[in-house]
C-alpha cells in the first residue's frame, strides 16, 4: 500500500491512516502501519538495514486519520512527554447512531479489559485495573438517523470513544463491536481529524489535519 503523508521532517512522518490496518503489533505477516512507514523511509532515503521509527499514538484498525510517527528517538521520547502531560490535542470525527439529548458534554467513565471478548467495557472506579476515561463531545450537525460528533480527548485510554459513546446510547456507525447496527462502508465511522502540538525538536506551534475519507456520508463541517 503506498502511504498518505501529511506532514514529514527530519524529526516526524504524520500520515493519514486508512481503515483496516492495524498501527502495529500484529503478525509478522500481515502489513501495519509502522511496517509500511519503515519501508516508505528505507525507499525514500536510501537507507539500508533496519529504519528506527517511533510510534506515539496509536489509532485502532478500523478507524482512519491521522498517525504521529517520530523518525528519531530523541522525538519519541519527547513526543510521549507531551502525550502523558495532556499538552498535545487531539480531535475527533464520529459519526454515531441517533441524536444526543446534550449538544455538548464531558463523559467520564471508568473503564476495564475485557480479556475474554476483546474488548472495553465500563466499570466502577473501585474495580481492579480501572482506568479514568474523559473526553468532550459538541454536536456539529445532525441527519435523519445519525448525528457528526467532534470529540476531544483528555486521557487517551484503548477504545476510549467507542466505549463511551455506545455507553450513552450512540454507538459509531459501522461499530458493531460496540453495538452499532447499522453498516459502514469501510471500518467505523471515526477518524482522526486534526492534531496540534508543540514540535518536539523545533519548540514551534504544529497543526497537522487529515481530510475525511470519500466514502464518508456528505456532512457538514464548522
Amino acid at each position: 500500500m503506498s502511504l498518505d503523508v501529511l506532514y514529514e521532517d527530519n524529526h516526524l512522518l504524520v500520515v493519514n491512516k486508512p481503515a483496516g490496518i492495524a498501527t502495529m503489533g500484529v503478525r509478522d505477516d500481515r502489513p501495519t502501519m509502522l511496517s509500511v512507514a519503515k519501508e516508505y523511509i528505507r525507499t525514500k532515503y536510501n537507507k539500508p538495514g533496519n529504519v528506527y521509527l517511533g510510534v506515539v499514538s496509536r489509532l485502532d484498525a478500523p478507524v482512519t486519520g491521522v498517525l504521529l510517527i517520530a523518525r528519531t528517538s530523541k522525538a519519541a521520547r519527547r513526543l510521549t512527554e507531551s502525550f502523558r502531560s495532556r499538552s498535545v490535542e487531539k480531535c475527533y470525527l464520529a459519526l454515531v447512531e441517533g441524536h444526543p439529548s446534550e449538544s455538548q458534554a464531558t463523559l467520564e467513565h471508568y473503564l476495564r479489559k475485557d480479556e475474554r471478548h476483546r474488548k472495553m467495557h465500563t466499570t466502577s472506579a473501585s474495580a481492579p485495573d480501572a482506568q479514568r476515561a474523559v473526553l468532550r463531545y459538541e454536536v456539529l450537525s445532525e441527519q435523519a438517523e445519525t448525528s457528526l460528533l467532534r470529540v476531544e480527548l483528555d486521557t487517551g485510554r484503548k477504545h476510549q470513544i467507542r466505549v463511551q459513546l455506545a455507553k450513552i446510547g450512540h454507538a459509531i456507525v459501522g461499530d458493531r463491536k460496540y453495538g452499532s447496527t447499522r453498516a459502514f462502508p469501510e471500518g467505523i465511522a471515526l477518524h482522526s481529524h486534526r492534531i496540534a502540538l508543540e514540535h518536539p525538536v523545533r519548540k514551534t506551534p504544529l497543526e497537522v489535519v487529515a481530510p475525511l475519507p470519500a466514502y464518508w456520508p456528505s456532512v457538514q463541517l464548522p
